[in-house]
């Protein structure tokens, strides 16, 4: 009995603090005011963020067409060079000795069918015979083009006018050649022209088009802003998700799965090309975009806070004359961060509801009961 006494004593001292707690906080009906919004004529920029790299226009890797020892590298981390520049001189002691010695045998088969020529034409050579020697001459003197272009190899030249970004391959490094993974001696980069290599949502790749305009901003300059052009748009997504014949069926049918599961979210790439006439960009910074996809001047928009929607479309609430409100359907154009176009549905002077907030009120809690505490 006495433990029944307990649990019914906490029992009411719960209901009475429930009781008291929301006498204090509740809010009367008559406390919620609506946010009124009059319609009214604006102009509109609706806008597409990214985030992109900075990087040249144009922008090479030096690498050797040969394997060799680099001798040594003229030229140093920032400095400017032009286009047919020597830049680095490669070890060519090895070759010059080849193309010695292939001179000599282009030499030595020159006189053997010449000879052969003579003594074809008084008929103490057959033709075959005259026809190896010059076989053996026309094969000396391709082995003495292969040297000559070996050994042409060894002074590496700049491709394009630029800045040789980052420090070079020092003296005694070993250039290997290749087409899959070749020493790269130096990089070279026009930064006269500079751009920025965007990823736009799949969502918003629609909105983008050749030439708008765009603004950003960078870590380096953050009061600063600088403005680009699109000037290309990517016909495949950043994966080439779609691609699927690179693989054999069993594997593609598995990666196409994995990838689905892994990445729902579609990227295309968008170049802007920058203006960077003061050179404060460098290749690499991260560029925070706003591109311009469009601007309207003088149309009629509402708080995006105003719009709503239902399973029949967009609608706004009309506050009537007489202080009733309606549902009125409306229908949408561009939206800016934080308004929305209006095409039809409201007149300009029309008053909407955009929230409903508490009054403002002196006192913090009520004696009056309109409806009892709520149920335990």
């Amino acid at each position: 009995m006495k433990s029944i006494a307990i649990i019914v004593a906490l029992l009411l001292a719960v209901s009475f603090i429930s009781y008291k707690y929301w006498q204090t906080h509740k809010t009367k009906p008559s406390d919620l005011t609506q946010n009124v919004y009059i319609i009214k004529p604006m102009n509109l920029k609706s806008t597409v963020s990214a985030t992109g790299t900075i990087k040249p226009v144009e922008a090479v890797e030096v690498s050797s067409k040969i394997t060799a020892r680099i001798k040594s590298v003229l030229v140093k981390e920032n400095q400017q060079v032009k286009a047919g520049q020597t830049v680095a001189i490669l070890d060519g002691k090895d070759l010059k000795n080849e193309n010695i010695k292939a001179q000599e045998t282009v030499d030595n088969t020159l006189s053997k069918y010449n000879r052969m020529k003579y003594l074809y034409s008084i008929g103490a050579k057959s033709k075959e015979d005259l026809e190896d020697a010059e076989y053996n001459y026309e094969t000396a003197k391709s082995d003495l083009e292969v040297t000559k272009s070996d050994l042409d190899e060894t002074v590496i030249t700049s491709p394009i006018n630029g800045i040789v970004v980052g420090e070079p391959k020092t003296s005694g490094t070993m250039a290997v050649q290749g087409t899959s993974n070749p020493t790269v001696i130096m990089r070279i980069a026009d930064l006269a022209q500079k751009q920025i290599l965007t990823k736009v949502d799949e969502t918003d790749i629609g909105n983008i088009k050749i030439g708008q305009t765009a603004v950003f901003t960078v870590d380096a300059y953050t009061n600063k802003k600088f403005t680009g052009k699109v000037t290309k748009i990517s016909q495949t997504d950043v994966n080439n998700s779609w691609d699927t014949s690179s693989s054999d069926s069993s594997s593609s049918s598995s990666s196409s799965s994995s990838s689905s599961s892994s990445s729902s979210v579609i990227y295309y790439y968008v170049t802007i090309n920058i203006d960077d006439t003061s050179s404060l960009l460098k290749p690499g910074m991260t560029a925070r975009v706003e591109i311009n996809t469009a601007n309207k001047t003088n149309v009629l928009a509402v708080p995006l806070s105003a719009l709503h929607t239902n399973t029949n479309g967009s609608y706004v609430i009309v506050i009537n004359n007489n202080g009733k409100t309606e549902n009125r359907p409306v229908k949408t154009g561009i939206y800016s961060d934080d308004y929305v176009e209006i095409t039809s549905g409201v007149n300009a002077g029309e008053k909407i509801s955009t929230a409903y907030t508490a009054k403002a009120s002196s006192t913090t809690s009520s004696n009056k009961n309109t409806g009892g505490p709520p149920p335990f």
